[in-house]
């Protein structure tokens, strides 16, 4: 009886991809254009693709047409599928966000998604005090606990910083400030273990109880101030690192 042959390469490439196929396919094309593997070089075609990664034509198909649409790829008539300069790049997509902060740290990255943050995150502040519900109220005040835990080593560093600035995007009650959520989640991520590691410590509880108070005094102006000192004294770090 004649047995299949199956390409030893072809199965480590499917086995690398996961469980969820097209998405493994995705992330793993992703992370190599981000991080410059394809950097002069033709961008293989689907049918290369699929065999190279051990996967059907569809999951390579669906996987570029996810590519494209976050800015990465494009196909054009008689030159095939080509990468996008960095320009083009959807920094708003998480995906992108997170290949280009896994790739080689860059200052100017970090400096560039803070000085986002300052031109967001004090205004969500100041709008969270006008508009923000007792539910609003409520989770930036669990935020601060769980920071206040944390220090304690009974709470995770990041995600109870993380959770005090979702929070205080989702109360500023603006649908555009809440969608910056999930992007401020995943950048803060790196920044925060950057500023930690130049400090030596974890975000000051006390800056962040004074965004909180004044949040929850109806303080717009205070609670603006508030923010953009947390976000200013980041900026103001990132410079000193990069003139040590």
């Amino acid at each position: 009886m004649a047995t299949s042959y199956t390409d030893p390469e072809a199965a480590d490439g499917r086995a690398a991809l996961g469980r969820n196929l097209t998405y493994g396919m995705l992330d793993s094309l992703g992370r190599a254009i981000v991080t410059g593997h394809y950097e002069g070089k033709t961008f293989p075609t689907e049918a290369e693709l699929a065999k190279q990664h051990g996967v059907s034509r569809s999951v390579t198909r669906e996987a570029v047409k996810m590519l494209t649409a976050k800015g990465l790829l494009s196909a054009r008539p008689r030159q095939g599928t080509v990468i996008q300069p960095a320009s083009s790049w959807n920094l708003f997509d998480t995906d992108v966000l997170r290949w280009l902060l896994e790739r080689k740290f860059s200052v100017d990255l970090l400096r560039q998604f803070n000085q986002l943050r300052a031109g967001i995150e004090p205004e969500a502040a100041a709008l969270a005090a006008r508009f923000g519900s007792d539910e609003d109220f409520a989770r930036i005040t669990a935020g601060l606990a769980r920071m206040e835990a944390a220090e304690k080593g009974l709470d995770d560093t990041l995600d109870a910083d993380i959770a005090f600035h979702v929070a205080v995007l989702r109360a500023s009650q603006n649908p555009f400030y809440t969608q910056f959520r999930d992007v401020v989640a995943t950048a803060l991520r790196t920044s925060i273990r950057f500023t930690n590691r130049i400090k030596g410590r974890s975000a000051s509880v006390a800056d962040h109880a004074a965004v909180k108070d004044a949040i929850l005094a109806r303080d717009s102006e205070g609670a603006r101030a508030a923010m953009r000192r947390i976000i200013g004294d980041v900026l103001e770090l990132i410079e000193t690192a990069e003139g040590d």
